[in-house]
């Protein structure tokens, strides 16, 4: 069966037993808090365990390595509605060990996209319209390092009030430990 069909299907039951009951909850973040961390699938349940969040505790933005590419993109977007919307008041970057995004081989991965049916001609098109694939596809050399990087921008970027509260953590995703990259109450202070 596709994916879609299997997904539906099992939905159907999903609503007629009312089986989302259970997860119903407002929209605002009862802990006040909005969490960046990578889409690694490992991730999915283990880190709202690990960080003893149940549904509605939370904002979680996921993205590729839990890094912020571009300071006005769609990551940093939500954050700050996240902020003024939400009234949050803490901002967790939370990278994990092993990342796909650590040492990333970007030619070897525009060599997979060409694989795929996507033309030289097109990767051209692109470099020449002032896309650098590479650079956007670029991953980094240290996960703490990328996490400062990130907990940086979202301290300094002019829509974030100086009140809100950044830390950036690196989790395991075999264990869930946590360690702290940077302490936001330490700088804060």
């Amino acid at each position: 069966m596709k994916k879609l069909y299997e997904i539906l299907e099992y939905n159907i039951d999903f609503v007629q037993n009312k089986i989302y009951e259970k997860y119903s909850t407002s929209k605002n973040p009862d802990k006040k808090i909005v969490i960046l961390s990578c889409m690694d699938t490992r991730l999915t349940d283990l880190l709202p365990k690990a960080l003893n969040l149940k549904n509605g505790d939370a904002k979680i933005i996921k993205n590729a390595g839990a890094a912020i590419m571009h300071p006005f993109g769609s990551i940093i977007r939500s954050i700050i509605v996240a902020i003024y919307e939400f009234e949050v008041d803490e901002v967790l970057v939370i990278g994990h060990h092993g990342c796909g995004m650590c040492n990333l081989d970007t030619g070897e991965l525009i060599s997979k996209i060409k694989d795929r049916g996507v033309s030289e001609d097109v990767i051209d098109t692109l470099f020449h319209s002032g896309i650098d694939i590479e650079k956007w596809l670029k991953g980094f050399d240290s996960v703490e390092d990328s996490i400062k990087d990130s907990v940086e921008l979202i301290k300094r970027h002019p829509l974030t009030p100086k009140n809100v509260v950044v830390h950036g953590l690196v989790i395991s995703p075999e264990t869930g430990k946590l360690d702290v990259v940077v302490n936001g109450y330490l700088n804060n202070e």
